[in-house]
């Protein structure tokens, strides 16, 4: 049996772990397994619900906790037993869902398992995320950010789905207006998310290796986009694929092979073992 070398690997999902046909490349799953027998600790850290990620840690066979939701929500793999649970208040999702109608775009709102949206049910873009996360989306008519107020709704984070190039323009504007109060960031090339502030991946790492009690220096976190910067710089190994934003890359240690071509299985063997 091989000597683990870093004791615990946490990875992004999506543009990192999974290739861009949404499946998990056969020798990731092999190096997964043969890291984990091992002794080592594998984890996935995402910005999905937990109702999109479990089943798909579950599938590759995965137990111990998995992180949701930008580092909000943390759950027992097996059980489904929630273990850490953080919401944006109600007068919080209010006031960061009016911001954003000021600027004229469309609202996601992330509530439990369900999302709310003013996007018309024929938006390519959110017909191509609902199929990608497995979730489907409730239509809401006029303000979300009444809707909000009429539901008394805490929300675990509120994202806006836009075009590629539009990106960057509205992450600029809603730092410029909200990034004191609340964590800012992107998860994807089309996503803007907004969430309560100090609950990030980087943060959920830090949980992770107390939970397990690993010290930071022996853990290794992966990632794609702006969203898994706070996890890249935290962690003793901070790696980017190599498909990451140049961001990214910027501050990671190392740069790996792209999700498509395995990149997880690259630093496992690179990394994983002494």
């Amino acid at each position: 049996m091989k000597e683990i070398n870093y004791k615990l690997i946490v990875s992004d999902f999506d543009g990192t772990l999974i290739d861009d046909n949404q499946r998990i490349p056969q020798k990731v799953i092999e190096a997964i397994n043969e890291y984990v027998e091992c002794g080592g600790i594998f984890a996935v850290c995402t910005g999905r619900m937990l109702c999109s990620i479990l089943p798909r840690v579950r599938e590759l066979g995965l137990k111990g906790l998995v992180i949701a939701n930008q580092g909000c929500v943390i759950a027992d793999i097996e059980s489904g037993e929630i273990i850490k649970d953080i919401s944006l208040d109600c007068s919080d999702a209010f006031e960061i869902c009016r911001n954003i109608e000021e600027l004229g775009r469309y609202i996601n709102i992330y509530c439990g398992d369900k999302i709310y949206t003013d996007i018309p049910k024929d938006n390519d873009y959110l017909q191509v995320y609902e199929r990608i996360i497995g979730v489907q989306t409730t239509f809401v008519e006029g303000k979300i950010s009444q809707f909000v107020l009429n539901n008394s709704l805490d929300c675990h984070k509120v994202s806006c789905l836009v075009a590629p190039n539009e990106r960057n323009e509205l992450y600029s504007e809603l730092i410029n207006r909200l990034g004191s109060r609340f964590d800012i960031t992107c998860s994807a090339k089309v996503l803007v998310e907004v969430s309560p502030i100090n609950e990030t991946k980087g943060e959920a790492v830090k949980f992770l290796c107390k939970h397990f009690n690993i010290g930071i220096e022996h853990c290794i976190a992966v990632g794609d986009n702006l969203n898994d910067l706070s996890m890249i710089k935290v962690a003793g190994l901070g790696i980017a694929v190599g498909n990451a934003d140049e961001q990214l890359k910027e501050h990671a240690r190392f740069i790996s092979d792209t999700n498509n071509d395995g990149a997880i299985a690259q630093i496992i063997k690179k990394y994983g073992f002494a």
